[in-house]
């Protein structure tokens, strides 16, 4: 089953969440069998009146990372279904979700935007679970909003500033792009082999960014717009992000990749920062983790939100 549900996020913005998998059955018992449909004519407000008699299953809610969507965790979020109701969401600018070029893409607006999700989905308190951008707002709304937050993980993104320089390279790195690419074949191999941003040959970046192009009249380009991007990512790249990581109170897993864009000096220092940190490590994987090694992270991943988001079993 994939079912879209749609939210509005802050300014009235149309946002596309999406569901990849039947939630587990409610109540205790329903949680060790298998999956159920959704009752007809079931939404949100039915969702937050089950919720209020202790009735559903824990929610999660999925966040990519800049240039993402929540296509891009539909594996996760079909394990995750077994235990939770798992929701992924297109963020403002990406995937299906509105992109209008007035819009506001700052941090402000991003966090906001979960919120409402959240609140219109009736998930909370629920698990964060953010690649990246994504990541961050997941953070920086767990330390706004306590009480919507019981547990977060934190996939490869940095607290620190990374600098005007590193939007500079953004910037010719979108110019290099050679768009429209033929087929979502080239499109593979282009982001998989041949992007001279690569230190060697990573497929799995090669279907990351397969899933984010759409076919028009001249061939296949992305879903987003490049201008969008380096506005969102402007937001965040020139700050550090400490103070807002030392106030998240709840049980937060920090998982790097070895080869991934999150040091591990810097990533233990997350964790210590963090009041209830936990560091994980996922080998021969790189930014895209979920992507890289699914199994790796769901063998990390899966324990901590068992511990932290228990179930009744």
């Amino acid at each position: 089953m994939v079912r879209r549900i749609d939210v509005t996020g802050a300014d009235g913005i149309r946002l596309a969440a999406w569901e990849f998998a039947d939630p587990p059955k409610s109540g205790p018992e329903g949680l060790a069998g298998p999956a159920a449909p959704e009752a007809p004519g079931q939404g949100p407000g039915a969702a937050r009146a089950a919720e209020a008699q202790g009735a559903e299953p824990p929610g999660v809610l999925l966040l990519h990372g800049l240039m993402g969507r929540a296509s891009h965790w539909a594996d996760t979020a079909r394990w995750l279904a077994g235990r939770y109701r798992a929701v992924a969401l297109d963020q403002r600018g990406h995937g299906r979700s509105d992109k209008p070029e007035d819009a506001r893409y700052d941090r402000e607006a991003y966090v906001a935007d979960a919120e409402a999700a959240l609140e219109q989905l009736g998930l909370a308190p629920v698990a964060l679970v953010g690649h990246a951008m994504g990541a961050l707002t997941a953070w920086q709304l767990a330390a706004k909003r306590p009480d919507l937050v019981q547990a977060l993980v934190i996939s490869d993104m940095r607290a620190s500033a990374l600098g005007e320089q590193s939007q500079s390279e953004w910037e010719q790195w979108f110019a290099s792009w050679p768009v429209p690419f033929a087929t979502l074949g080239d499109v593979r191999k282009w982001f998989g082999e041949d992007d001279p941003a690569l230190e060697r040959s990573r497929p799995s970046r090669g279907e990351f960014f397969a899933e984010v192009m759409e076919e028009g009249e001249d061939g296949w380009r992305p879903v987003f717009t490049p201008r969008v991007m380096l506005r969102a990512r402007e937001t965040w790249a020139q700050d550090a992000h400490w103070d807002e990581l030392g106030q998240v109170r709840c049980p937060t897993l920090v998982v790097r990749g070895l080869d991934g864009e999150l040091g591990r000096a810097e990533a233990q220092e997350m964790v210590r920062v963090l009041p209830r940190g936990i560091y994980a490590e996922v080998t021969e994987a790189g930014h895209l983790i979920h992507y890289d090694q699914p199994e790796e992270w769901r063998r990390v991943v899966e324990p901590f939100l068992q511990a932290a988001l228990p179930t009744g079993h």
